[in-house]
């Protein structure tokens, strides 16, 4: 079988919408049986599991999320706190209809699909999960050096919205540099589109600020010491994608999650930063399809 290495731009996905507390989320939907539940972080959508979601289409359902606020769901007028996120997901689940799901999981998507997961174990069948949250950081110390400076001005009233809300240095610069490869124009401009303007970017800002750090916001770090205490209890098949250096797991926590988590697979995908799926999905894409293939 030849290998595929072209990353392509394009987005050629049926775009569907389902009401979730009056307001409209959009989803992927493609193949059939059960379903593999893609949820993307900050500041991305579903587009970033475009060149992933074709290797599972064969193999079950995937679904590919975009979180309220972001994509193309709607933007109601909320907080966009890490909860509000999480009464949606688990709404959209319902709604959906969705058993025993196999979560495909990604920055603060990971954290919400830990978060279900982890109250909801008997309807999960599989966590495949990279450049995962996957517990508070204690101290500024302990947090990714390679971001400490730009997320501390972030979490800084004022400072971070000017940044993120009037600038977009989120989305404009903070995202490009997250990836090896230099991302195109068209790739650029999907990414831009949910956020055109500034009123549209609260989401982006909201959630650099609900990071659990240094024990705040203190709502969060009770959720992730809770998710991750029964993280390690639980017998569910995990696969983790880890990348060199990676930003939120880095070596250091490869070895955390070989020593702590049970019944894991641990995939090595080369260089990358923090949005890996940007620079190798074709490896991602081919190793979820085996592994989910063996559940």
């Amino acid at each position: 079988m030849m290998v595929k290495t072209d990353i392509s731009a394009q987005f050629p996905f049926k775009a569907n919408y389902i009401e979730i507390y009056g307001s409209k989320m959009h989803y992927v939907d493609e193949g059939s049986g059960d379903p593999i539940l893609f949820l993307h972080g900050n500041p991305t959508s579903s587009y970033l599991w475009r060149n992933i979601i074709p290797y599972l289409t064969t193999h079950g359902r995937a679904i590919a999320l975009d979180l309220i606020g972001m994509g193309k769901s709607d933007k109601p007028d909320l907080e966009y706190r890490f909860f509000d996120h999480a009464r949606y997901v688990e709404a959209f689940i319902e709604k959906m209809g969705l058993k025993n799901i196999t979560f495909v999981i990604h920055d603060w998507g990971s954290a919400l699909g830990f978060h279900y997961a982890m109250r909801h174990e008997s309807n999960v069948k599989g966590l495949a999960f990279m450049e995962a949250l996957l517990m508070p950081f204690p101290t500024w110390e302990s947090f990714p050096a390679r971001i400490r400076e730009v997320f501390q001005a972030f979490r800084t009233p004022e400072v971070g919205w000017d940044m993120i809300v009037t600038k977009n240095v989120f989305v404009g610069e903070l995202l490009p540099t997250g990836v090896v490869r230099k991302l195109s124009e068209a790739e650029m401009s999907y990414y831009r589109e949910p956020f055109k303007n500034p009123k549209s970017r609260k989401p982006v800002w909201r959630w650099p600020n609900d990071i659990p750090i240094e024990g705040k916001p203190p709502d969060v770090v009770d959720a992730f010491v809770s998710h991750n205490a029964k993280l390690q209890e639980s017998d569910l098949p995990k696969l983790l994608f880890h990348a060199t250096p990676g930003v939120f797991i880095d070596a250091s926590t490869v070895q955390w999650c070989q020593q702590n988590l049970k019944n894991l697979r641990a995939v090595d995908v080369g260089e990358g930063i923090h949005w890996v799926q940007e620079d190798n999905p074709h490896l991602i894409g081919s190793e979820l399809a085996n592994w989910y293939s063996s559940l």
